[in-house]
């Protein structure tokens, strides 16, 4: 089994740099979201914003096991895509919603953060999903405490959500993060009060609910990387990369810039 890599001070204030930095670019992408851009401008935006900053663009050129590696800087899944959607020259269309992720190698560790962009005017029933989601992750980050478990996070999450009558996705889950953007543990956005690895300070790890619509259940589309929803309901996916610190979570990533661009859209 793998072992936890617990960070130290010093290398959580690099990977509160490395998370800014991705906020910072998903505040840039914010700027442009709208009717008629592509997903693949916001791509070009987000390399150059990154490299621009010292830092790599970590989800470029990410392996897969099922095909090429990952050919853009960032995941933008609209609609029914779930995660790891391929930016394209598809313009976006008044309505859409366009989940942004966005990794980043900032002086050898790692950023990792997720936002759902509303594009245009957006159905309530839409915007009630992603509010709900972004709650539970809040609600994941609030249960992460020195002493709890992996599972109370995941509980808390799946909770929040089904309560509200959306789907959980199981087959993608957080993760634990820092030299790499994937390591030990895996944090399920479903699971048991009480179950799972012991959180100890200097944990840092990304929690990311992929909350859809209707049924949980997805597929995979035939560039090998794209998931959707096997209803084609909507998904949201938000995503924040946190540090127990201090006995409790200390968010590395953050959504304030992003809110202050989009408003106050639900």
């Amino acid at each position: 089994m793998s072992q936890i890599y617990l960070k130290t001070e010093d290398e959580i204030e690099l990977l509160r740099a490395a998370n800014l930095l991705v906020s910072a670019t998903l505040t840039e992408i914010a700027k442009i979201v709208k009717p008629g851009v592509t997903t693949r401008e916001l791509d070009t935006l987000a390399e150059q914003f990154i490299r621009d900053h010292g830092a790599i663009p970590t989800f470029k050129g990410f392996p897969n096991p099922m095909g090429g590696p990952f050919p853009a800087s960032i995941c933008t899944s609209v609609n029914d895509v779930v995660v790891h959607g391929v930016p394209s020259d598809t313009p976006l269309q008044d309505g859409d919603i366009v989940s942004v992720d966005c990794g980043t190698l900032l002086d050898g560790f790692c950023g990792d953060s997720c936002y759902t962009f509303c594009v245009g005017e957006v159905s309530d029933d839409v915007k009630q999903l992603l509010r709900t989601t972004k709650e539970s992750l809040y609600e994941g980050i609030k249960a992460a405490t020195v002493g709890a478990r992996i599972g109370d996070i995941g509980s808390a999450v799946q909770t929040h959500c089904e309560r509200a009558g959306y789907g959980v996705v199981r087959e993608f889950v957080g993760h634990g993060i820092g030299h790499e953007m994937h390591e030990e543990p895996m944090v399920p956005n479903y699971g048991k009060r009480g179950n799972g690895k012991q959180i100890k300070n200097g944990l840092c790890i990304a929690i990311e609910p992929m909350i859809t619509m209707g049924s949980a259940e997805i597929a995979l589309l035939e560039d090998r990387w794209s998931v959707v929803t096997r209803d084609r309901l909507p998904a949201a996916h938000f995503e924040h990369t946190i540090a127990i610190h201090h006995g409790k979570a200390d968010i590395l990533s953050s959504f304030s810039a992003i809110e202050q661009v989009e408003g106050k859209l639900y």
